[in-house]
């Protein structure tokens, strides 16, 4: 078989995109439900006070909160092994601060988990998905601050003892290394300067953006070690957005760039939370751009006792990186590079390479040999409906050849458990916030404009993922 009998198949999507409801069941105002709608020409902008003329996708997304028992009963229907959802911190402490939980959002999950259970479904759980209460945005900078921190374990240590005997598997901050970026600024760390509409650019600098990291750092180590303490059977692990780069060229400066860039922006959250240390390279980064952490006594501790037991991550394309101009740029996952000539793009211009991920895989397990989990992987494509259905072949073609590439990445020696793919319904892009980026394998009948009945229609990709999660694998025509 290429992969173990007990492979993790199945589907991921994040609460902020999917569940809609914005002002149900005691929710409380998330980042997201600040951030308009966009497109491919149009960025999405942050607004402190809601505007009446702006539609903000979040609000309604795809009413996953009504739809749950259809969207779980389908995907079961596919087979799926496992299903990545995230916990809207907001539903549960609508203010983040809070000190009493809201029990109709906890009654919410306990109503997904239920459902996931009655299909044989083991639930996936991220903690934070980009959905940070919008009030620890506005009255504590979001991370910059210590005491979110606290609010953060509180939450985790309330969810973890409620779900308990629900959930085994975990997640704690997704995609965190995007907080090295200006626009992680906002969704991973909760940091926005007021006034500024343009979350994806921040004025704050780097040693406060660092510093709400490192603080980041230990409310993940600190849930980490909540959940081995309610419950050991729990398995928790990181989150890391997976973009391989290669240099454009063999210029040796090209490769330096390389790896000072692969350091940053992909291997220095990972090392944190699976060595629990800072590595030897970001001590000079540091100190060549000015940046002096301000630790208290125990968080190095904490950030050893609190690593995790697997690397999860997401993968959606490689990049070329050259020091050298007069280079195509294309666009990416938050950040792009120099277009690479042997690959291809998709609609929205995210290069695929589906060889990129076996070369990752092999990277992340040769550099941290714990199991490892691909939890996002898909195509957005703009999907049309004609005659109440989508020959979707292109998204049949992209995943083949990533199972493939993840097949070969198991016969090389890696410990792989799973894979859910990105998103096996019709969810808000998170990066343009629009319906018209589709990677469902179900279509939501949702447009940009707001309307549609919210219907679910089964694309061809459907039955072509039920045939590979019954093959385990193995049948991928």
């Amino acid at each position: 078989m290429r992969f173990p009998e007990q492979f993790l198949w199945g589907g991921a999507i994040a609460a902020n995109q999917a569940e809609g409801a914005w002002k149900e069941g005691g929710k409380g105002e998330s980042i997201c439900d600040h951030m308009s709608g966009g497109s491919y020409e149009k960025k999405r902008f942050f607004h402190d006070e809601l505007r009446e003329s702006v539609l903000y996708p979040s609000h309604e997304a795809v009413d996953f909160y009504h739809h749950y028992k259809e969207d779980i009963a389908l995907f079961a229907e596919m087979g799926f092994k496992v299903f990545r959802l995230s916990i809207a911190w907001s539903r549960i402490f609508p203010n983040g601060d809070d000190v009493t939980p809201n029990e109709e959002g906890l009654q919410f999950y306990d109503d997904v988990f239920a459902e996931c259970r009655k299909y044989g479904i083991e639930p996936l759980v991220t903690l934070s998905h980009f959905e940070m209460p919008y009030a620890l945005v506005k009255n504590y900078q979001g991370f910059l601050d210590r005491r979110t921190i606290d609010f953060f374990e509180r939450y985790a240590v309330t969810v973890f003892e409620r779900y308990r005997d629900k959930v085994k598997y975990w997640l704690t901050f997704n995609e965190i290394n995007f907080a090295v970026l200006p626009t992680g600024a906002l969704e991973v760390l909760g940091i926005h300067t007021a006034g500024s509409t343009d979350y994806t650019e921040t004025e704050i600098g780097q040693q406060l953006q660092f510093q709400a990291l490192h603080h980041t750092f230990l409310a993940s180590a600190k849930a980490v070690l909540a959940a081995r303490r309610i419950n050991p059977d729990f398995r928790i692990g990181c989150m890391v957005a997976g973009i391989p780069l290669y240099p454009r060229t063999c210029n040796p400066k090209d490769v330096l760039l390389v790896m000072q860039t692969e350091q940053l922006t992909n291997t220095f959250c990972g090392d944190v939370q699976v060595f629990g240390e800072y590595p030897y390279y970001m001590k000079r980064y540091f100190k060549e751009h000015g940046i002096e952490l301000k630790m208290e006594s125990g968080d190095e501790e904490l950030l050893k006792n609190g690593r995790v037991d697997y690397y999860s991550f997401s993968y959606y394309m490689s990049n070329c990186l050259s020091g050298e101009g007069g280079y195509e740029v294309v666009a990416g996952n938050l950040f792009g590079g120099a277009k690479n000539p042997y690959l291809e793009s998709s609609d929205w211009g995210w290069q695929i390479d589906a060889v990129g991920l076996r070369i990752l895989l092999n990277r992340l397990y040769d550099r941290y040999h714990i199991p490892l989990m691909i939890v996002e992987n898909g195509l957005g494509a703009d999907d049309v409906l004609k005659d109440g259905f989508v020959e979707d072949d292109y998204r049949i073609a992209y995943m083949r050849k990533h199972i493939e590439q993840m097949a070969e990445a198991v016969a090389d020696g890696v410990d792989l458990m799973g894979y859910t793919m990105w998103g096996p319904i019709d969810i808000i892009s998170s990066s343009t916030g629009e319906m018209k980026k589709r990677y469902g394998m179900i279509y939501v009948n949702k447009q940009d404009d707001g309307s549609g009945d919210y219907s679910r229609i089964r694309k061809k990709s459907f039955a072509w993922y039920k045939k590979v999660i019954a093959s385990g694998g193995e049948d991928l025509g």
